[in-house]
């Protein structure tokens, strides 16, 4: 049997980290087992659902690299489907029209919840034939009374409900249309779903799932519930804790295969490993080697994580992800040196991409002002000769390499009789306006030599105007 997995997700607001974990793991099983992966955006609440969340939702997918094989389906192109399945089940007797209004069922409920039994629908109208003309109804599904549903949980293990905990589901309501879980138990079979992977929350609508597939004769797929993923703080994770959301880690500046990477780790294990690569995580991965522990967040580790990857991927790769950062500050990319030269002498001095847009901006604009505390340091009247002599060095040189930059600027502090620091420091503040920069060598060889030549000249100028004022 081939192995087609799903998810399918809410379009109520952002891909969340919880929803993307439960993608991640969806995916990996059906490409572990070199199945199909479906999307299908469950938008059956159309008060809620919004064309900007589904939006996010594929995007949120997309920037983790998470393809779907077949989709995205979406519920509301196919009401049609359910509702003449619920047709078929009337006339099969496998549901009944119910005109209980809701007042009624509410005062029932409550006088359950008094004598201290589990508030239900009492089953009402199962039988009844005695329908009033005119008269709104839902429809509901007649769960088995007697016996049982088992399922054994790839997570949880094995898992029984009595039937008699079941009231009848609604899975029609009154305005015609289909229950969120009746839509899922269609699309589950029409879609050909063999494995469900989704949050421990819905571990309450399988057995009722299962009871209507049965009552369809159509095969029950194999679950697998997963536990929540927690804050750092121990509690539900949330908007207090930072970033929810996944596109907020790519605004954030991560990259995808550090979030893909910590993501799998938050749950699933493969003996003390903690790097994975895409192609790892699909060998190695498995339903069964899901812990049942809710996950903390660990904010620090994902740092980690992203900085090894910044580090360690290919330039081009990173960069990939890194222009859209450049792009945000309007930083016209074609003004300057390859980005992936840039990356290369960065990748060591920052946790995330918008950490080194915003410390590169000087390869590829010019700055208006020079740091106030490294121009006051560094950009005082003794910085005057050793600036004037490592500019003319450096003016001189035929080839603008690290090589002969790192030659001239030795020079220039040699014939001035001062430390490579004494001709470094002001040298830096001129060239990319600020105390901080990789080494100086393969910092200037990125910029062009007339450029930072003007740069040192503007430092002159700034000097000498502080001497005048």
């Amino acid at each position: 049997m081939a192995v087609v997995t799903r998810f399918a997700p809410s379009p109520t607001g952002y891909l969340h980290v919880g929803g993307a974990r439960t993608a991640l793991y969806s995916w990996l099983y059906a490409k572990s087992q070199g199945g199909e992966f479906v999307l299908r955006i469950e938008d059956t609440d159309i008060e809620r659902s919004t064309e900007e969340a589904k939006q996010a939702i594929l995007d949120g997918m997309q920037w983790l690299g998470l393809t779907w094989d077949k989709g995205p389906y979406y519920q509301t192109e196919r009401f049609d489907r359910y509702k003449a399945i619920i047709q078929t089940m009337l006339e099969e007797g496998k549901a009944y029209k119910c005109f209980m209004p809701a007042d009624e069922l509410d005062a029932i409920r409550e006088a359950q919840k008094e004598r201290g039994e589990k508030p239900r629908y009492p089953g009402t109208w199962r039988d009844r034939t005695d329908h009033p003309e005119g008269q709104p109804y839902v429809i509901r599904f007649k769960n088995p009374q007697e016996g049982s549903v088992v399922f054994d949980d790839h997570v949880r293990g094995r898992i029984e409900i009595s039937n008699s905990e079941l009231d009848d589901l609604i899975i029609q309501r009154s305005d015609g249309t289909p229950t969120y879980n009746f839509c899922v138990v269609v699309d589950d079979w029409d879609m050909g779903i063999t494995h469900v992977v989704r949050g421990e929350d819905h571990i309450n609508n399988t057995p009722r799932q299962i009871n209507i597939l049965k009552a369809l004769d159509a095969p029950v797929p194999e679950y697998a519930h997963v536990s929540m993923i927690l804050g750092d703080d121990g509690k539900k994770l949330s908007k207090r804790h930072g970033a929810v959301s996944v596109m907020q880690y790519r605004d954030d500046g991560y990259l995808p295969q550090a979030v893909k990477n910590y993501l799998v780790r938050l749950g699933w294990s493969h003996g003390d490993q903690e790097i994975f690569s895409e192609q790892e995580m699909i060998e190695l991965f498995s339903l069964d080697a899901i812990g049942q522990s809710a996950s903390a967040f660990n904010t620090e580790k994902l740092i980690w994580l992203n900085q090894h990857y910044i580090k360690t991927l290919p330039g081009s790769e990173v960069a990939e992800h890194a222009k859209w950062h450049f792009e945000r500050l309007n930083v016209d990319l074609s003004a300057g040196p390859a980005l992936e030269d840039v990356i290369a002498i960065q990748a060591d001095r920052v946790k995330t991409l918008k950490e080194l847009a915003e410390i590169s901006l000087y390869f590829y604009q010019d700055f208006e002002d020079f740091d106030a505390n490294a121009a006051k340091k560094h950009l005082r009247p003794v910085a005057k000769e050793p600036l004037q002599v490592v500019q003319e060095k450096l003016e001189a040189l035929a080839d603008w390499t690290p090589e002969t930059i790192h030659a001239a600027i030795n020079g220039a502090a040699e014939s001035l009789g001062v430390g490579m620091g004494k001709v470094g420091m002001p040298l830096r503040v001129a060239a990319t306006g600020g105390g901080n920069s990789p080494s100086l060598d393969v910092t200037l060889h990125l910029l062009p030599k007339a450029k930072v030549v003007e740069r040192i000249n503007k430092a002159l100028t700034f000097i000498a105007n502080r001497e005048n004022s």
